[in-house]
């Protein structure tokens, strides 16, 4: 059965997820038991979107594991399935739990302005980001988070601009940061720079919904413009 577990952690590693989530579950017929076989599990389940049993097992890790690392990771996970399935509350309280607990960091903040900025909040978004980027000010994620919302609502173009060009410089090849970066240069009119970074996004991730979206709206903007002066 130990082979099965380690086994279940290189294929985890590879981001091969079923399989590893197969192999973990031969490990035990009851893997609740185990927190260290539990936390894996609940990874996997996370990785393959399968919510119901993500929670599971990964409540059962925040309410009985001593392992530090674990409960953090465990309490993030949760907040971001509880925001995505519609359960702001829960997902609050999950990181209340860690800010009281002494684990204050980026990707707190950074989760709670993902929560409000999913709740329409745009306000108390940008001022956990802010907060998240107080405590890191090279906080990759953070600043692209940042970039992207300040120009979707188009409240500081300029801004934005700045704050997903730095992102980029952490990250050149993430399909994130090239799609907010394509994005803000959209907003801001600048067309040609839009398509160029956009269509690095896409390229990077072509199955991504809202880039192939951002970029139809680009190549399309731009076909407008060009027929008009036709």
């Amino acid at each position: 059965m130990a082979d099965n577990f380690f086994e279940g952690k290189r294929l985890y590693k590879l981001g091969r997820y079923r399989q590893a989530l197969f192999e973990f579950l031969k490990v035990s017929e009851e893997p609740l038991e185990d927190t260290n076989l539990s936390y894996y599990v609940g990874l996997c389940y996370s990785k393959i979107s399968d919510w119901d049993n993500a929670l599971l097992y990964l409540e059962s890790i925040v309410n009985s594991d001593d392992n530090i690392l674990r409960i953090y990771q465990g309490r993030m996970i949760l907040s971001y399935i509880y925001t995505i399935t519609g359960r702001s509350k829960l997902a609050e309280f999950e990181l209340n739990k860690l800010i009281n607990d002494g684990f204050e960091s980026p990707q707190v903040y950074s989760n709670y302005s993902y929560i409000y900025f999913e709740n329409g909040n745009t306000d108390k978004s940008v001022e956990y980001l802010r907060k998240a980027l107080e405590i890191d000010p090279n906080n990759a994620n953070a600043m692209n988070s940042l970039g992207y919302i300040l120009a979707e609502k188009e409240i500081d173009l300029e801004m934005a601009l700045e704050y997903c060009k730095k992102a980029l410089k952490h990250n050149p090849d993430s399909a994130a940061y090239l799609d907010s970066l394509g994005w803000a240069y959209y907003r801001v009119g600048k067309n040609d720079e839009s398509r160029h970074y956009l269509k690095r996004a896409f390229d990077a991730s072509p199955d991504n919904k809202l880039i192939a979206l951002h970029l139809r709206t680009v190549i399309d903007k731009i076909d407008e413009i060009r027929k008009g002066s036709l």
